[in-house]
C-alpha cells in the first residue's frame, strides 16, 4: 500500500506551527511557544482514541483539523500543569496517608516513639 498525498504531506511538517497552518487553524504563537510539545502531544493522542481511522483523505484531513484545534484550543484555555499531557505530571501527585489517632496513642504508650 503506497503513501497517500496527505500522508507524505504530513511527513513534510515538523513543528506545532506547521501543523497549525497547514491545517489552516488560526493561532496566538505566545500559546503555541509555551505549549507546543504539549499541544502535539493531545493532539496524538487525540488521534490514537479513533478506532476504525478514516481510509478518506479528505475525511481524515477534516477529523485531523478538529482534533488539532481542540488540541490547541486545551492550551488556550487551560496550561500544561493542570492539563498533564505527559506522564511526568502525574508521577509526584500528592498522597494522603490517614494514620488512626488509636496508633499513634498506642505508640506513645509503649514508648516506640520518641518526642
Amino acid at each position: 500500500m503506497s503513501e497517500s498525498e496527505f500522508d507524505l504531506d504530513l511527513e513534510e511538517l515538523s513543528s506545532a506551527e506547521d501543523f497549525l497552518e497547514y491545517f489552516e487553524i488560526d493561532f496566538d504563537p505566545s500559546v503555541v511557544h509555551v505549549n507546543r510539545l504539549h499541544i502535539l502531544k493531545r493532539f496524538h493522542d487525540y488521534i490514537e482514541g479513533v478506532m476504525p481511522m478514516p481510509e478518506d483523505d479528505a475525511e481524515r484531513r477534516e477529523l485531523y483539523a478538529g482534533f488539532l484545534n481542540s488540541a490547541y484550543s486545551d492550551f488556550v484555555e487551560s496550561d500544561a500543569i493542570t492539563e498533564k499531557v505527559f506522564k511526568v505530571f502525574h508521577m509526584y501527585e500528592p498522597v494522603s496517608v490517614e494514620i488512626p489517632l488509636m496508633d499513634l496513642t498506642t505508640q506513645v504508650e509503649s514508648g516506640a516513639a520518641k518526642v
